[in-house]
């Protein structure tokens, strides 16, 4: 089986970062020059990505000489204009490690992981995409070796702590109980569709079934499969969630990294308010472009077609080397303290405006950074 153990890579030149020897499984997909990392999110496993590795790669049938380490950026993995995907399980879930210390998970430590991940490859640089918590993970590899990172994708991403929480209203509190209470693959199941998807996309009709119905009996059979993720590993990522927070100098190396950024969020996610990644997306400018999509906290699974056309259009404007003023489609800062969201201001002197500035399409922000 393919499994990284973190702080044994030889001579690489993180290896230093994360010593705990824990094992992490993995699977490849496809071969070529262009590496992507994915980093999934709480309780989910590498499957979790399987739209994007088949949207990207064309299979998501596995390699199988996995058991190989060393360069894989050289010889034939180099050649022809493929894609070479790597996801992982984060420890704590799947048929990863599962410390049982909550000191044990934070993002940053996670981040040491995946970096010995590219170590374990042998990627000098890959494209890292990270959903969830796996994009909070993402964010701090990012900041910790920024030249390995040739573009970051944050897919359903808030910045942490309180941000975690979903906005308070009966549906959602309701959502949490049964969650809490969750003992079985069924009663976990039932609860996922409602945090994972729209209400509206649950209720479609393919063929005589709705989404729900088809939906709940594959969550079961791969709930089943994979096993309920321990009380330890819950625990963990919890907590990896809870202390997450990207300091202003994290953001700072980002910036000036110079890599592309694509904030990507369902604008009816009740887990990661969209609002929290917006604000991201604004501190990360002028590198990130924010998409927003109809769809839920697994926007990714919901609205496949457009988010791996989101991020090959990440990729291929990574390879040109676009200008990120080019990139970004968030309006520009503004000088002071105050910035405002419109390009125009009407100062209309005729017509009962008593020579007032008009103030009322105005959205007002106060810069976080």
């Amino acid at each position: 089986m393919p499994f990284c153990t973190t702080g044994t890579q030889p001579g690489g030149a993180d290896a230093e970062l994360n010593d705990n020897g824990v094992r992490i499984f993995y699977r490849t997909y496809g071969q070529g020059p262009t590496k992507i990392l994915l980093i999934i999110g709480l309780a989910g496993t590498h499957d979790s990505w399987g739209p994007q590795i088949k949207g990207l790669v064309g299979t998501d049938t596995p390699n199988y000489d996995e058991t190989r380490t060393g360069d894989w950026n050289s010889d034939e993995n180099e050649r022809g204009s493929g894609i070479q995907i790597c996801a992982f399980d984060n420890r704590g879930m799947g048929q990863s490690s599962v410390p049982t210390k909550k000191s044990e998970y934070t993002t940053k430590i996670m981040a040491k992981d995946a970096i010995a991940m590219l170590d374990h490859l042998g990627w000098k640089s890959a494209h890292v995409f990270g959903h969830s918590m796996g994009a909070m993970i993402a964010c701090k590899l990012a900041a910790m070796v920024p030249e390995r990172v040739l573009s970051l994708a944050l897919l359903n991403v808030t910045g942490g702590g309180f941000e975690c929480f979903p906005k308070l209203d009966r549906q959602t509190l309701s959502i949490a109980i049964r969650f809490l209470r969750a003992k079985t693959p069924e009663q976990r199941a039932a609860v996922d569709l409602d945090t994972h998807y729209s209400k509206e996309y649950l209720e479609e009709y393919v063929g005589p079934n709705t989404r729900r119905s088809i939906l709940y009996q594959e969550y079961v059979r791969c709930i089943s499969a994979t096993g309920m993720q321990s009380n330890n590993g819950f625990e963990g990522q919890v907590n990896a969630c809870w202390t997450h927070k990207m300091t202003r100098l994290e953001i700072e190396r980002i910036h000036s990294a110079g890599f592309l950024v694509s904030v990507i969020h369902g604008r009816h996610d009740i887990i990661a308010q969209l609002y929290y990644a917006r604000r991201l997306a604004e501190k990360l400018q002028p590198a990130a472009r924010m998409i927003e999509l109809h769809g839920g906290h697994l926007v990714s699974h919901e609205r496949t077609e457009e988010v791996n056309q989101a991020l090959l259009e990440l990729i291929k404007a990574s390879e040109v080397k676009i200008n990120p003023h080019e990139w970004t489609n968030l309006p520009k800062k503004t000088s002071g303290w105050i910035g405002t969201r419109m390009a125009l201001i009407r100062v209309n002197m005729e017509g009962g405006s008593n020579g007032f500035i008009d103030l009322s399409p105005f959205h007002i922000t106060i810069p976080t950074m």
